[in-house]
């Protein structure tokens, strides 16, 4: 297979064989040419060797394992090795794109000399539940820009930029495509456009199944940060789910001991961010989703966030001890 303007595809796996086949028929139905692309699978689930993942072979598909205890970094870095593309597309195993979405980020990143790394837009279907409209609407805060972080799901870069960036960060669990773009960002611009678009099919639908997903995300939140540049953007992002949570505890121990006037300071204290947040929120979703689905998006968010922050926080420390 000839190199020029190849699109190597990696998409680490585990589990979920429908989404995936989707994946790939997204994959497949690309308008670009089938003989300039190959897809590699980097998987976790021993059963993907026995399960027919397209219909009419239209991919040129190759399938590799790796152990169970490898993070999603060491997955991708090693698919990598694999690949011969001259640009490397990587996509989750629950995503599906467009089918410009190959010839709109091969336009977008030959536009200016130092674009570094592409992601398309995240749309739903009209249908999806109101937790999907808000996780959309989030990821789409910044359209058609430059932007400071890109989310993992879909990035495009050549293999060049791949190299000066050295791959994903393998020790981290979660926050792997934050380090990775932030990294990414000290050797050009990431940009979001809205010309190419991908459906998230693995899409949180409901808030329990979300509370629990967030505990998971948010253990590597701390790791994340080690050895790089703090900007001051983020810094909501660690403080606040444990503002809030410590205050509303507090404001609840000042009730239990009647102390009323402390407990609502520290009530209004915890309060305060979550309504402001849910407001920005609701506004910037254009009163798609309404405010209580909102207000309950953060009511859910930040504790599960609080949670896996400290999770992560002792999991660190066992680690650091031992």
């Amino acid at each position: 297979m000839e190199t020029d303007n190849l699109v190597s595809f990696i998409i680490p796996h585990k589990g979920r064989f429908d989404m995936l086949k989707q994946t790939l028929r997204s994959i497949a139905e690309q308008n670009y040419p089938p003989d300039k692309i190959e897809v590699i699978v980097v998987s976790q689930t021993p059963e993907i060797e026995e399960t027919q993942l397209q219909d009419n072979n239209e991919l040129h598909l190759q399938i590799l394992l790796r152990p169970e205890n490898n993070t999603i970094s060491a997955l991708r870095n090693h698919g990598v090795k694999q690949t011969t593309g001259q640009y490397l597309a990587f996509l989750d195993a629950d995503v599906f794109i467009s089918p410009n979405w190959i010839t709109c980020m091969l336009a977008h990143l030959h536009t200016e000399e130092d674009r570094v790394i592409i992601s398309a837009m995240q749309v739903c279907e009209p249908s999806a539940p109101p937790l999907e409209h808000i996780r959309t609407c989030l990821s789409n805060a910044e359209l058609d820009t430059n932007v400071a972080f890109l989310p993992g799901r879909n990035l495009f870069l050549t293999r060049q930029s791949f190299n000066k960036i050295e791959g994903f960060p393998e020790h981290l669990v979660t926050c792997e495509d934050y380090y990775f773009t932030d990294k990414a960002a000290k050797f050009g611009k990431l940009y979001y456009t809205s010309d190419a678009t991908y459906i998230h099919l693995g899409e949180d639908k409901v808030f329990s199944e979300m509370f629990k997903k967030e505990i998971w995300r948010g253990q590597s939140n701390l790791q994340s940060i080690q050895g790089r540049r703090i900007a001051p953007m983020e810094l909501p992002s660690f403080i606040l789910p444990l503002w809030i949570c410590l205050s509303l505890l507090v404001s609840l121990v000042c009730l239990i001991f009647q102390s009323p006037t402390a407990g609502l300071i520290f009530f209004l204290l915890g309060i305060g961010p979550l309504l402001a947040y849910s407001i920005r929120l609701h506004r910037l979703s254009k009163e798609v989703v309404n405010f209580s689905s909102v207000l309950k998006f953060y009511a859910t968010y930040f504790p599960a966030r609080a949670i896996g922050t400290l999770t992560g926080l002792f999991k660190s420390i066992s680690v650091n001890h031992n």
